[in-house]
């Protein structure tokens, strides 16, 4: 069995200046009673408020706490991606700087590990503090990507988990530059485990991902697992060009058999329209595509580190 003596806690932060100081003292309090070589690892994500003079307070009173201070805002999957690459410890905990995922729940973590398990990913079974359209729209992603992806990525679960260190080091190799974690966390396989937990509402602040960060999330965990959407377009394509072709078979003969005059402007529009819509579709989806290759091609690093403090932060 893989050593179970050391843990190091991740927490990527954007913006909670205000939610920071209520969860670091919960945090540490179960830190405490856990009975392992325990650390925090603060992931500045480029705040832009007085995140990272509250975290530097943190630091000073908490010995076990290093922080990463990121050169800009790169976005919460490579700040993730930032501090994971940095724990050398038996495993990592994920946690959200918000507080939604209550850090009582560590140990319990902790204990399926210990089992055995590579991995233990907290499912929520109720989503307090969010409106009803955005739990339905999370639900919906989950299940669309469940259909459209080969990798089969839990329902309900977010990044609050735990993963052994041969895990971290499987992560480490993939370096794909447009990431989505929760993918990422499925892919790599081993022995996974959800442990199921009621999510809570925010303790202070607001949430950062508006729709159209969530919007552009989903896009991002579809086109990096999954080329359904590829193909779908073809289907369309060639479906829409049999109806087009059978059509005009129809046309001809109507008019050679009966003599029927020509269709008149607007249902010519209506069918060069039809036609023009699917084409820019079918297109936007190649460029989705097409674009996250591009991106890929310049390998341009992951991120870019501005300040480490800490025993533990990288030198």
């Amino acid at each position: 069995m893989a050593d179970t003596s050391s843990l190091t806690i991740v927490i990527a932060a954007f913006n909670e200046q205000s939610a920071l100081p209520v969860l670091h003292p919960r945090l540490s309090r179960v830190l405490d009673g856990l009975g392992l070589d325990c650390r925090v690892l603060y992931v500045d994500d480029g705040s832009r408020d007085g995140t990272w003079a509250v975290l530097r307070d943190i630091a000073a009173a908490d010995p076990r706490v290093s922080l990463l201070r990121l050169a800009r805002n790169f976005g919460k999957e490579l700040a993730l991606t930032a501090g994971l690459d940095q724990v050398h410890t038996d495993a990592a905990m994920v946690l959200d700087a918000d507080g939604q995922d209550p850090p009582e729940l560590i140990p319990a973590f902790v204990a399926k590990w210990r089992e055995g398990f590579d991995v233990v990913y907290g499912t929520r079974s109720r989503r307090d503090g969010e409106t009803w359209f955005k739990r339905f729209t999370a639900a919906g992603f989950y299940r669309v990507m469940r259909w459209l992806s080969q990798t089969d990525i839990p329902r309900d679960t977010g990044d609050f988990r735990l993963m052994s260190s041969r895990v971290l080091d499987a992560l480490r190799q993939l370096r794909e530059r447009q990431r989505f974690m929760k993918g990422l966390f499925t892919w790599v396989g081993f022995r996974q485990v959800s442990l199921p937990y009621e999510r809570e509402a925010r303790m202070a602040g607001d949430s950062k991902f508006n729709y159209w960060r969530l919007w552009n999330l989903a896009l991002e965990g579809i086109t990096s697992f999954s080329t359904v959407p590829l193909r779908l377009a073809t289907y369309v394509g060639v479906l829409t060009a049999l109806v087009a072709f059978g059509w005009g078979l129809w046309i001809i003969a109507r008019t050679v058999l009966w003599g029927d005059p020509v269709q008149g402007w607007p249902s010519l529009m209506t069918v060069v329209l039809f036609l023009g819509g699917i084409q820019l579709v079918a297109l936007g989806i190649i460029g989705e595509y097409l674009g996250r290759l591009y991106v890929e091609a310049k390998q341009r690093p992951l991120y870019v580190v501005s300040e480490a403090v800490g025993p533990h932060a990288p030198g």
